[in-house]
């Protein structure tokens, strides 16, 4: 997290600090990023940089956070009354709208991509073990739900499924982007439809779907 001296700044400032990184995480992988290209398109010297953040991996980390914020504003903005939603429903908006996301916030996604083609694996680690809790936490709890209206099996592992969820959600953005048109929705709909599809059903035929 920042120093407490870099929420002492204008807001305007701190923005322009957040914009450099911004650009320059989107621009290269972590390891290719340059703290003096950053304080060069902040305007602010490199004394200053360290007076607001630890290194260059607390100002990653910060706009890593500021990303997840953005999405979750986005999509408590497109998923309204969820709780009217079967539990099939509300994944299909919010895989809709992941995908609409990483479309409308073009440098959050790129950093997001940079981030998962990364080899740092440490730091893969270290930024999953802050993130991922909060996306599982979300999964248990429609899940929960989705058992009490009769809509999943009661003995599915509730935890696990949460788990698979969470990297399903990262995994289909990723994959639509690099096989379909982003700009399409109608093609973004029949792709979540799919995904969905097979999760209701599986990928065993008829009736014999079980291990016995």
């Amino acid at each position: 997290m920042p120093k407490q001296t870099f929420f002492n700044l204008a807001e305007e400032k701190q923005q322009r600090v957040i914009a450099a990184g911004k650009k320059e995480f989107a621009a290269h992988p972590y390891s290719k990023t340059s703290i003096n290209r950053i304080i060069e398109k902040a305007d602010i010297s490199k004394g200053s940089f360290y007076q607001y953040f630890d290194n260059k991996k607390d100002l990653y980390k910060y706009i890593i956070e500021k990303a997840s914020e953005e999405k979750m504003k986005f999509l408590n903005q497109k998923i309204k009354d969820y709780r009217e939603l079967t539990f099939f429903e509300l994944l299909r908006e919010l895989f809709v709208a992941g995908i609409q996301f990483k479309n409308a916030y073009p440098e959050f996604s790129e950093i997001g991509d940079r981030f998962l083609a990364g080899r740092n694996e440490a730091l893969k680690e270290e930024i999953y073990s802050e993130s991922k809790p909060k996306s599982n936490e979300f999964f248990v709890k429609i899940i929960r739900e989705g058992i009490a209206k009769g809509e999943l099996d009661p003995d599915i592992d509730i935890k696990f499924t949460a788990y698979m969820l969470t990297d399903f959600s990262i995994s289909i953005v990723s994959y639509f982007f690099e096989n379909h048109n982003p700009e399409d929705l109608e093609e973004i709909m029949n792709y979540v439809d799919k995904m969905l599809y097979i999760m209701k059903n599986g990928i065993s035929r008829g009736e014999n779907n079980g291990f016995s």
